[in-house]
């Protein structure tokens, strides 16, 4: 399979997905209150300015809503060696555990300070010191052992203790105590990202109620968010970027609503919610086609950045999502996990979603890459109205809904 689409799409120059973003218009810090950020809503290319609040307004009666539960952890850690220097350990993935111990695939900032030495950081209140020692090195990514004491602890409640929020870099300072409860949704339930879905962070109980009385279903995929989620395009043609891959866990409950409501509007809540709902149907393509090796062998499902475009044939949605409702159904499995890299590009032929809530991204980046392939060129029309209305950008800044372009 190509590594890339470039026999089927003619260079994307990344320099026409970006835009000025002076830093006034990146928003430090939440507002007081998740729902009181602006909503600028785009249909049919007309802009509405509102609230979101307001957003069960513009939602479609009987719409499903399929919002990312996953939780954010503590992923940042902090060494500071005997000499002086400080060392950041940033923790990517984990590769294996046990009592006592985890294995992480991880950053680490200083690196070259770092020899061979132990790390250490001793608890305030005399609990179990947390000690790092790094395994091996491979690219910019590194592979680190950390270890405690205390075996009846498990990692997420040593990250608890000695993490700090992995505030996005561009917010440019450290976190803060009410980080911790804002930078996540408030119907995170599963640890493991590094990024906050960042379209979640408006909702509120009133919203959801206020949804529901629209007659809206809402439902939960997790897709632990990965720190390439802020890697740049830093390539001057975006067919030549390498997307990161990221973990799903799909419901079959949740399969079993999206069948029942794909003739009604799927509304994905955020950029991670829309590439898990269209891997999902990928993932059924290749149920459907015999594509199913890694998943005979490995017990999970995977999706290739550019797999989507190099496939033949036309399969609907139902089809594809019953393909994996029934597997699922077949072997008694409540829930799958799979991976996915897909890279959704101007170009890109959207299965599943009808509608996209989602927050302002960086310019250059894949995520206003993909909301360019759902809104086409509107996208421009819509951050151009943001900068001139004072709408704030970025992770804890305002929100959009979009619906498809035109023909899309």
């Amino acid at each position: 399979m190509p590594d890339n689409p470039e026999n089927m799409f003619d260079p994307i120059p990344i320099i026409n997905y970006s835009y000025p973003l002076p830093e006034e218009k990146i928003a430090k810090f939440p507002l007081e209150k998740r729902d009181l950020s602006k909503l600028l809503v785009m249909r049919d290319s007309v802009i509405t300015d509102g609230n979101f609040k307001q957003l069960s307004e513009f939602i479609p009666e009987n719409s499903l809503l399929i919002f990312n539960n996953t939780k954010v952890i503590k992923a940042r850690l902090v060494f500071n060696k005997l000499g002086g220097a400080r060392i950041e350990i940033f923790c990517l993935n984990e590769e294996s555990h046990g009592k006592g111990f985890a294995i992480w695939k991880c950053y680490v900032g200083n690196s070259k300070k770092w020899k061979n030495q132990e790390l250490t950081i001793q608890h305030a209140d005399h609990l179990p010191a947390l000690k790092a020692s790094r395994v091996s090195s491979e690219g910019d990514t590194h592979l680190v052992r950390l270890s405690w004491d205390d075996s009846s602890l498990m990692f997420s409640e040593i990250l608890e203790l000695y993490g700090k929020v992995p505030l996005p870099p561009y917010l440019n300072r450290e976190p803060i105590a009410d980080d911790t409860l804002r930078y996540q949704t408030i119907y995170a339930i599963n640890d493991g990202s590094v990024a906050a879905p960042t379209a979640g962070l408006h909702f509120t109980d009133d919203v959801f109620d206020s949804l529901k009385k629209k007659n809206c279903t809402l439902d939960y995929i997790t897709l632990h968010v990965g720190a390439g989620t802020f890697k740049p395009v830093s390539k001057e043609n975006a067919l030549e970027h390498s997307m990161h891959e990221e973990k799903i866990i799909i419901h079959r409950d949740t399969l079993h609503r999206l069948i029942q409501n794909l003739q009604n509007t799927v509304v994905s809540v955020g950029t991670t919610s829309m590439r898990s709902l269209e891997s999902i149907y990928w993932f059924g393509y290749q149920l459907l086609t015999g594509n199913t090796d890694l998943l005979e062998q490995k017990g999970w499902f995977s999706i290739d950045q550019w797999e989507p475009y190099n496939t033949k044939g036309n399969i609907s949605s139902a089809d594809a999502i019953m393909a994996v409702y029934d597997y699922m159904k077949s072997r008694n499995l409540n829930e799958i996990e799979g991976y996915t890299r897909i890279m959704i590009v101007p170009g890109y032929a959207f299965r599943v979603v009808n509608a996209l809530i989602t927050n302002f991204h960086q310019p250059q980046s894949t995520l206003l890459l993909l909301v360019a392939a759902f809104t086409g060129n509107d996208w421009k029309k819509a951050y151009d109205f943001a900068l001139n209305n004072n709408y704030r950008f970025l992770s804890y800044g305002d929100s959009c809904l979009f619906f498809p372009a035109k023909g899309e």
